[in-house]
């Protein structure tokens, strides 16, 4: 079974977010219920590809960064992250308990260390701190980890 990994963009516009499920529904659907999903549960491109993952009715796992991670997503993500943490088959749980850029990036280091492939909702542009997409990428490219980017042509964060 193929353990598929997603970093990518948060609080993508509805419009951009629209487009961005189509795109990782297409790049998953070749695997449906023979793969394993690992993500971080965040709002954007994390929840759509944890979503897809378990549309395609296989076993997603979640990492979680840090003690304060639920409360450092926004409000009104809570309730989709809670339903998306509630059915993953595995949770790994980092030993952080602030919510950090630096806790961040372990989770994105977990991801990748656990996956066989990288998808990366990501525009190309640099990261806009540590622990960003661009990071993620820069880590996986690293350890020659195979990476599909996905990002709508024209769109913008």
């Amino acid at each position: 079974m193929i353990r598929i990994g997603v970093t990518g963009h948060r609080a993508l516009a509805p419009e951009v977010g629209s487009t961005v499920a189509s795109l990782v529904s297409a790049r998953l659907k070749p695997y449906g219920c023979e793969m394993v999903g690992l993500s971080c549960l965040a709002d954007g491109a994390d929840a759509v590809f944890a979503e897809a993952v378990l549309a395609a009715g296989a076993p997603l796992e979640a990492v979680v960064p840090a003690a304060g991670y639920r409360e450092a997503l926004p409000e009104e993500h809570h309730p989709v992250y809670d339903r998306l943490l509630a059915q993953a088959v595995l949770v790994h749980e980092l030993p952080h308990t602030e919510s950090t850029p630096e806790a961040h990036m372990e989770a994105g280091r977990l991801v990748v260390r656990r996956c066989d492939q990288l998808v990366a909702v990501w525009d190309g542009r640099p990261a806009r701190g540590p622990g960003g997409t661009a990071d993620v990428v820069a880590y996986a490219r690293s350890l020659s980890r195979p990476v599909s980017v996905l990002w709508p042509e024209g769109a913008r964060r």
